[in-house]
């Protein structure tokens, strides 16, 4: 499957005779294409994390201020919308995928003209996209997705202005996201983890005056934690402008170019982007169809109550590691790969699996002997709850083994180039596997909630096996990644 994203661009440089400009010494860290491996992949992966946790604890807080200041049916609208949400950023920022694999791969082989055009290019379609595209049509359709996901009209009416506000204003967001992975790809992981805690610490200080109310302000309620929300992620985003513009940040706008849009390298991005963007929209949907399944069982109120806690939010601490380590095996494979180095880019892979192997069993051992104390941290205090929940931490704990090692292979896939194959593995993995092992008993039998659990862990132990597999047939060695040189 990567032999047929190869670009054909191999004889660019003959056909064009410009000299390629001069690497640019000591502009990138070249700890990660010389240096030892575990700490340059590390490096990468630990800003990654931590904001992760920072961010989900904020998104924790503004559920608890919404559902003691509102009601329960604040926390459904702001559940309801970012689900909605989410779907369609999934697929929007797939293109800051393309741009993470050409600016890897760049900043591995010096070239800093292009790593800036690239740069240039993605933040150019971003705005355009969220300015353009996603406020006016998220802002007129925002009624009919909320009635295409079914949401009651008292969540509805919590959720309008929320949904309304949260598209009108994503630019901010997006331009943190794009500028967050060409610092991480371009081997920077420190600059969006300080930029990722001023966010969150901005969100959490405006959602608490803008839901709650303060002085001359009034209590807006849960279309406060939008406003908040998207003053925060602006303000982040004109910083990030701001830096990039200057130049003092590893990358940057670039000079003497042009300033419009340059076709060549924005059909790389959706090249190179557009898989990853596929992929999580069928993820996103396989997710919807295994909750009707879990709602389908008896007590299936309580099986989505357990479900919605320890999958949630109590698994959320195996992702956020797994997903730091995914960007940090995709930025040191790619930079490798770029310097010409593809046996430390596959040694880079294989550290960054050990650390998340290491990273989900240390978790899973609470998770299995500890499920009671995790869930009752949450409130869940409803026996039946309670007992499917602790069912469901136990599987959990050794799924995480394998979705960890899973997504760290997929970052190595992703990160050089290979952006279709995790596409194909998380359909057959994520979706085919667990859904039809759902319908198969349900259709023949009676579906219990072990049945849906085991079908979880059979999914993540296919997309183990499966990115293993690929990332090991080494196709990836040899994908082409390049854009024009720039005439003088």
């Amino acid at each position: 499957m990567a032999d047929d994203i190869q670009p054909n661009l191999a004889a660019i440089e003959d056909e064009i005779a410009i000299p390629e400009p001069e690497p640019a010494k000591g502009k990138y860290d070249r700890s990660i294409v010389e240096g030892p491996l575990s700490s340059a992949v590390w490096k990468i992966a630990w800003p990654t994390i931590l904001t992760n946790i920072i961010a989900g604890i904020q998104g924790w807080v503004d559920h608890i201020l919404v559902g003691n200041l509102v009601g329960y049916q604040a926390n459904a609208a702001i559940g309801v919308s970012w689900q909605i949400f989410l779907l369609v950023i999934v697929f929007i920022s797939s293109l800051f995928m393309g741009m993470s694999v050409l600016v890897a791969r760049f900043a591995g082989a010096h070239n800093e003209e292009k790593v800036n055009r690239t740069v240039y290019q993605a933040f150019l379609t971003a705005a355009f996209i969220a300015v353009g595209i996603m406020a006016p049509v998220g802002y007129f359709a925002s009624p009919y997705l909320l009635d295409f996901v079914n949401a009651a009209p008292n969540v509805k009416a919590e959720a309008l202005p929320y949904l309304r506000i949260t598209f009108a204003f994503s630019i901010g967001l997006l331009i943190y996201f794009m500028t967050s992975g060409a610092l991480r790809s371009a081997g920077d992981a420190k600059t969006p983890m300080m930029m990722g805690i001023a966010m969150t610490v901005l969100n959490l200080v405006l959602n608490i005056v803008f839901i709650s109310g303060f002085g001359p302000i009034p209590a807006f309620g849960t279309v406060g934690s939008a406003i908040g929300t998207s003053i925060a992620t602006c303000l982040v985003g004109v910083y990030a402008i701001y830096k990039m513009w200057s130049g003092t940040w590893v990358v940057g706008f670039p000079r003497g170019s042009g300033w419009g849009p340059d076709w060549k390298v924005i059909r790389q991005l959706f090249k190179f982007g557009l898989p990853s963007g596929f992929q999580g929209i069928a993820m996103n949907l396989g997710g919807l169809f295994m909750l009707a399944f879990i709602g389908s069982v008896a007590h299936g109120d309580a099986a989505q109550a357990a479900f919605s806690v320890a999958y949630g939010q109590l698994f959320l601490l195996v992702t956020w590691s797994s997903n730091g380590l995914m960007g940090a095996a995709a930025a040191v494979a790619g930079q490798n790969l770029g310097a010409g180095n593809p046996d430390r880019a596959f040694s880079a892979v294989n550290t960054a699996a050990k650390f998340g192997l290491a990273g989900s069993a240390f978790l899973g051992i609470f998770y299995f002997f500890f499920p009671a104390q995790l869930l009752a941290i949450f409130g869940m205090t409803d026996a039946q709850a309670v007992s499917i929940g602790v069912q469901l931490l136990c599987v959990l704990a050794f799924s995480g083994l394998f979705i960890s090692v899973a997504l760290t292979y997929t970052g190595g896939l992703q990160g050089t180039g290979d952006t279709k194959s995790p596409l194909f593995i998380s359909v057959i993995s994520q979706v085919a596997i667990p859904l039809g092992i759902c319908f198969t008993i349900s259709r023949f039998g009676t579906l219990e909630t072990l049945d849906i659990w085991l079908a979880i862990l059979a999914g993540h132990m296919a997309r183990c096996v499966l990115s293993v597999a690929r990332f090991l047939q080494g196709k990836w060695r040899t994908i082409a990644v390049d854009i024009e040189a720039t005439r003088g």
